[in-house]
């Protein structure tokens, strides 16, 4: 029996997770290593940004919380906290981690042979394939829809080798999706500034579709083969429950996407006054006697 549940314990309750212990450590030890890097550079020493340090650290925190906390141990309790935390895992931590730009700070603190390496790897075949607008919409689409109308929710929930390749795949295609809209690092093909608001608006449909799909599913809830099997005495029935991850889905996707068209927005913005700013400055040069 699944003891009630307790929000003191959900939010103390943390239990370890090796693999995500070491991504964690070795992601963030990294990137503040750059960061020093750069302040010590000599003869030009370059001050990182706070804002991109702390959008990279939040997003590694939230990967902590999702796959650590109180939230980790209820996912095969309650779908409503699965869903939270594939929130967590597939947008809103990679959201922040792109926002870190840590390709950015690695091409700007290594040597140069490694610049080069990191452009390679940037710059590939695959890696531009993927990051294309319609490759990178239709695999993030594919991954919520293959999770949740699939067998692989209820293998995810009995196995814990899937779980974990689920959850590190989500990351994955979370950044790669957020990585033409929100990103600063460097793209072979980058988007322009009107095709990124494109880009974003159309995840906000995306998810209340999503979020409605979900919802019309009641009569069979999602996971129900495992969930059912899971002995509690208290907390929503497993409609009820499925109704607030459907209702998690859509709020998510609305926020984060508002998020996302302000930045693009402010981004757009600033390139505008950039580009005026230039044309300003060449009209004295044109109007000037020849």
């Amino acid at each position: 029996m699944v003891p009630p549940f307790d929000w003191r314990e959900f939010a103390l309750h943390w239990r370890a997770d090796p693999l995500a212990v070491a991504l964690i450590t070795v992601a963030g030890t990294a990137y503040l290593g750059g960061v020093r890097r750069l302040a010590r550079r000599s003869p030009r020493p370059h001050s990182w940004p706070a804002t991109r340090t702390a959008a990279f650290m939040a997003g590694l925190a939230v990967v902590a919380v999702a796959t650590m906390s109180g939230l980790a141990r209820y996912d095969t309790v309650l779908f409503s906290a699965h869903t939270a935390q594939h929130i967590a895992l597939g947008m809103i931590g990679p959201f922040l981690l792109v926002l870190g730009a840590p390709i950015t700070l690695a091409l700007q603190a290594s040597h140069r042979s490694t610049q080069v390496l990191l452009l390679r790897i940037a710059h590939h075949p695959v890696v531009t394939a993927l990051t294309r607008p319609l490759v990178a919409w239709s695999l993030f689409a594919a991954t919520l829809f293959a999770l949740y109308f699939t067998p692989l929710l209820d293998l995810s929930l009995r196995n814990e080798s899937v779980h974990v390749l689920v959850h590190v795949h989500f990351i994955a295609v979370g950044f790669v999706f957020w990585w033409p809209a929100v990103g600063i690092d460097p793209l072979r093909h980058p988007l322009t500034y009107p095709a990124r608001m494109l880009y974003v608006l159309l995840a906000v449909p995306f998810h209340a579709f999503l979020g409605l799909a979900v919802l019309s599913s009641t009569a069979h809830p999602l996971g129900a083969r495992e969930y059912g099997k899971v002995l509690r005495n208290w907390g929503p029935s497993l409609v009820a429950d499925q109704r607030t991850a459907a209702g998690l889905m859509w709020v998510a996707g609305e926020l984060l996407g508002a998020i996302a068209a302000a930045l693009v927005g402010v981004g757009w913005f600033r390139q505008e006054q950039r580009r005026q700013a230039r044309e300003d400055r060449l009209i004295p040069s044109r109007s000037a006697p020849g």
